[in-house]
């Protein structure tokens, strides 16, 4: 009896809001995306309200669930969201990367919805980045380092559906989840696998614990973003140490997707960078692949130091330190190659 009243008076609620609104009861079902102006926050699990009952919306995919707590939610159904194009099209468990198209046929700019009324955000572990995305001694470093405990929870950040689950040379045990905008996001060096190949999951569920399998010099969480097969620096779209997602909506623009391109701090200002003109944004891809060309590194020796490479290399100390990710008091180790121009 309790149960029926709830949903009665949930119902009464959802109905005269509607009605207040000017609004049909049909369009109070309508989804409308939430625009990405504001910071998102990460998804913590809570206790709420059971649910109660499942109402059918406009979206076929999609249904609003109410609560015992008087409160309801837009979800996808993962029945009929798993059988969208984007779960098909390059769709295996045995590759790493796939469906990657040539990188001149992709558009200058993609729009990404992050999340939306029927998506939430979680992020995988609220912490500092160890290490950055880009170049890392000489080789290209495709994602960021969370550092994590063996044996803590690892999440999902958006709902989706999981590629590969299963070990995976350097990565080690990984967990890859492909989202509805087409954006993959991967999991490695897990001491263990929580989900399985074609499984639908939510954002906030656990896939994984931490650990430091395959080539990791110990515990920590590799966390890659990708699109169409190129991956991107994270950082664009999520803020580790404060555990949001920046954007609701993210311009993807195509020379994010080459190793050099790293996460520039809001500092820049990042609107005109969004409505950059083509012609623009092609200088500018240009430019970074003449930079790329002209790299030079050099391997540490006994007695180098970043003041005599500074000198020897006709750059600076601080130059040196900014393409390398590190620091004046960072320890040169015999054999490593640092970029120097």
């Amino acid at each position: 009896m309790k149960r029926l009243l709830s949903i009665i008076a949930l119902l009464c609620s959802v109905t005269a809001f509607a009605q207040q609104s000017g609004m049909t009861m049909q369009r109070a079902r309508s989804l409308v995306p939430r625009q990405g102006i504001e910071p998102v926050k990460s998804l913590i699990p809570t206790e709420r309200g059971f649910s109660v009952d499942t109402l059918d919306t406009s979206d076929p995919r999609v249904k609003m669930v109410l609560r015992s707590d008087h409160t309801w939610d837009y979800v996808k159904d993962p029945g009929l969201a798993v059988d969208e194009q984007v779960f098909k099209e390059g769709w295996n468990h045995s590759s790493i990367v796939t469906y990657k198209v040539p990188y001149d046929q992709l558009p200058i700019r993609m729009t990404l919805w992050l999340v939306d009324s029927t998506s939430e955000f979680c992020v995988p572990n609220q912490v500092k980045v160890f290490s950055k995305f880009g170049y890392r001694h000489s080789r290209n470093h495709t994602g960021v380092d969370l550092p994590l405990q063996t044996g803590k929870p690892v999440y999902a950040a958006f709902p989706g559906k999981v590629r590969v689950a299963q070990r995976s040379g350097g990565y080690g045990n990984l967990v890859i989840i492909r989202h509805s905008n087409g954006l993959e996001t991967y999991y490695g060096h897990l001491s263990r696998i929580d989900v399985q190949e074609d499984q639908w999951v939510d954002a906030g569920q656990v896939i994984g614990l931490g650990g430091s399998t395959g080539r990791s010099t110990g515990p920590h969480l590799h966390f890659e973003t990708r699109y169409k097969g190129y991956c991107f620096d994270p950082q664009w779209i999520i803020d580790f140490e404060a555990g949001v997602l920046k954007h609701g909506v993210f311009v993807l623009h195509r020379k994010y997707l080459t190793p050099g391109s790293t996460y520039v701090p809001e500092s820049e200002d990042e609107a005109d960078a969004i409505y950059q003109s083509e012609e623009e944004e092609r200088a500018e891809e240009e430019r970074i692949a003449r930079e790329l060309a002209a790299a030079q590194y050099h391997k540490i020796r006994s007695g180098d130091t970043l003041g005599g490479l500074a000198a020897k290399y006709h750059t600076s100390v601080s130059a040196i330190c900014k393409l390398n990710g590190i620091t004046p008091k960072t320890t040169l180790r015999i054999g490593r190659n640092l970029r120097v121009k």
